[in-house]
């Protein structure tokens, strides 16, 4: 342990490492148990109860609200509703809609988030497009069809329409959390990885409440069962604020380049558990899209790391 201490860079690695096996473990076995309550309910409440919890802790963070400017407050919305709630609605409602069938695959479409956040860097924040970026994103997005249908066209038959309806949610979700990174750029220089969380959780919650509000499913509370509430804790303390903590606290002693690679365990993780708990099989096809996917989101990573975007989005 003393060693781990007194070497960041390992401490930091770790962090990475660690989280991004939490978000792995929360879409295959954590987030697809709460499959019989609303999928807005289930968004309000998994970011209600850890923004609770950190009031405990961090409530002095509101004294920032003095300081923000309007720009710094839109900013913080947008990341909430794009980042928050928007794509984190969209993965959940994908993982719903699969009933323990093929859940990986969500996972994986959903690293296609660095293709989205590039473009709308280069729309939004008029970031100049390398050349390499569209060798890349082009091989990851192709990848990402041969992942999801095999040789097969899309199915439109019920099972088939499923797959592809939540293979859609899943790269909205992707486009979400990349328009939420991008948006982060613009304001987190300025407020520290514990005040960015504090607020993000504190946003993501109020939008979240006002959606379950006008669709008239605040009452749900009485639906959720111990077995929900026993998930919805653990979500909440492990893959939900606490792997985002984690998180960040590891992405300040290691390089973009480096937690690329060490954020590969948030998908290995999901096909390894995917196997094992819901006997998932992928075709030979699919798993050679699956690694030239991730191949791809690698090198887009890597080769762009001198304009890199900090993430500010989870999963």
């Amino acid at each position: 342990m003393k060693s781990i201490n007194n070497n960041p860079r390992l401490a930091g690695s770790l962090a990475v490492a660690v989280s991004a096996m939490l978000w792995g473990v929360d879409g295959i076995l954590l987030t697809p148990q709460l499959y019989n309550l609303n999928t807005a309910f289930v968004v309000f409440v998994i970011h209600l109860f850890p923004f609770l919890l950190m009031n405990l802790f961090f409530f002095k963070e509101y004294r920032l609200l003095k300081t923000m400017t309007r720009s710094d407050l839109l900013f913080f919305f947008l990341i909430a509703l794009f980042g928050g709630a928007l794509g984190t609605l969209a993965i959940v409602k994908s993982l719903f809609l699969l009933h323990f069938n093929h859940l990986s695959v969500v996972v994986l479409l959903q690293k296609l988030q660095p293709v989205f956040a590039v473009i709308l860097a280069r729309i939004i924040l008029k970031e100049r497009i390398k050349r390499h970026f569209v060798l890349w994103a082009s091989l990851a997005l192709v990848s990402g069809y041969f992942l999801t249908f095999g040789w097969s066209l899309p199915d439109f038959s019920t099972e088939g329409i499923t797959t592809f309806y939540a293979a859609l949610l899943s790269l909205l979700a992707a486009f979400s959390f990349g328009s939420s990174t991008v948006f982060s750029k613009k304001i987190l220089g300025n407020y520290s990885f514990v005040s960015s969380t504090f607020f993000r959780y504190g946003f993501t919650t109020a939008i979240m409440l006002l959606i379950v509000l006008l669709t008239g499913h605040l009452g749900d509370f009485s639906q959720i069962t111990s077995r929900n509430w026993l998930f919805i804790a653990l979500i909440g303390l492990t893959t939900g604020s606490g792997a985002i903590f984690l998180y960040y606290y590891g992405l300040r002693n290691v390089k973009a380049s480096l937690s690329t690679f060490l954020e590969l365990m948030y998908p290995i993780t999901a096909v390894v558990l995917d196997y094992f708990v819901n006997h998932t099989v992928y075709s030979p096809v699919q798993w050679i899209a699956a690694f030239v996917m991730l191949f791809a989101i690698v090198m887009l990573n890597v080769s762009g790391k001198k304009e890199k975007i900090r993430t500010f989005a989870a999963k």
